[in-house]
């Protein structure tokens, strides 16, 4: 059967000051009423029941999750003790579903992703299912084309075709430098990696312990306490001793039998605040403006955001600016220094101001 796994835990520093430590990027309402979490559950339509359903978090987030998502059953909200990035996490579910149905097939994604076409990713959803049922050994991602050279993803580079827009993987490779990623997008060969994997959970569960053995040991004894007095306990040992790594570093980059889907869904990962120039219909001074009140006096190219009607956001003569308000903090930078905004949280830990973070 097939299972789905919603990774929540990342912490969205580059949507700071709206992001915080305690309410992070996946569950703010970035384009519309349902926070990216719920539209990412929403997008899974009857896909997978809700019994089928986890959503695995670190334990600072577990409650707000739960608050968000109300109709999933007691249990279906993985709790991780602390950040170990991408693969922990996801052996730590893969272990878990397997347990109680060991023939299971994973679709894994991000919680902080936008996908227009919900119809497109559920058929992609079910295709990718087929290629795994076909041969149970196989692992499948999704590649997105590249509209312009990117340096923030990472890519896929396409191998042999397969059929119906799949191919095998030839190599995985790390966010590149601009002369590269200019060279990816002209070659025609490359996408981005779009974080979303299909596989049947004891394939990656293989691939764990023949790539990661340290790591596959931990999450055995973790998964030995499951149903048992000492499961809380053990699991803060036993996973707080694994090495982070992500999936693609950690796993994917070394497997064989990889192959990719040429997605056929609208996609953006909403990395910063500049997405929202891609996600949303620009004003006629070329600018996004979400803002209670909001004067524009000669200013071209700003984001804009400010929920407190009380609180009158001005800009004259200015271009390209990004301008965060919050209650307790507000956020102007330069469009193209949004990177820098990462800095901001280590700034605000080394001062101790962690009420802003």
């Amino acid at each position: 059967m097939l299972h789905a796994v919603i990774m929540a835990g990342g912490s969205g520093t580059r949507f700071w000051p709206e992001s915080r430590s305690e309410r992070p990027k996946q569950l703010l309402n970035m384009l519309g009423p349902r926070t990216m979490i719920q539209t990412t559950v929403d997008r899974l339509g009857d896909l997978v029941p809700t019994d089928r359903l986890c959503v695995a978090t670190t334990a600072l987030l577990a409650d707000k999750i739960a608050e968000q998502l109300p109709d999933l059953p007691r249990g279906a909200v993985l709790v991780e003790p602390c950040k170990r990035d991408t693969a922990p996490c996801i052996g730590l579910a893969a272990a878990q579903i397997y347990c109680k149905d060991p023939d299971a097939t994973m679709a894994v994604m991000p919680s902080d992703h936008v996908i227009s076409t919900a119809e497109s990713f559920q058929k992609s959803i079910k295709f990718a299912s087929q290629l795994v049922e076909e041969q149970p050994g196989r692992m499948v991602t999704f590649g997105i084309s590249p509209t312009y050279p990117a340096e923030s993803f990472g890519y896929i580079e396409r191998g042999g075709f397969l059929a119906n827009g799949a191919y095998h993987v030839k190599s995985f490779h790390e966010k590149p430098k601009a002369g590269v990623a200019e060279k990816y997008l002209k070659a025609g060969i490359f996408y981005w990696n779009s974080g979303i994997f299909v596989w049947k959970a004891k394939t990656i569960l293989d691939a764990i312990r023949r790539f990661q053995p340290k790591m596959a040991r931990h999450i055995n004894r973790i998964v030995a306490a499951m149903d048992t007095p000492e499961y809380d306990s053990v699991l803060e040992s036993e996973f707080t001793a694994i090495d982070p790594i992500s999936i693609d570093f950690g796993v994917m980059e070394r497997a064989t039998d990889v192959v990719v889907i040429e997605a056929t869904f609208d996609w953006d990962d909403v990395g910063s605040w500049r997405a929202l120039e891609r996600l949303l219909p620009l004003d006629d001074s070329n600018s996004i403006v979400d803002a209670k009140r909001y004067i524009n006096i000669k200013s071209r190219d700003v984001i804009v955001r400010n929920s407190d009607a009380r609180h009158v956001v001005v800009t004259v003569g200015v271009d390209d600016l990004i301008v965060i308000v919050t209650p307790d903090a507000t956020l102007v930078a330069n469009k193209h220094d949004e990177e820098a905004i990462r800095q901001v949280t280590k700034i605000l830990k080394e001062r101790g101001w962690d009420e802003h973070l």
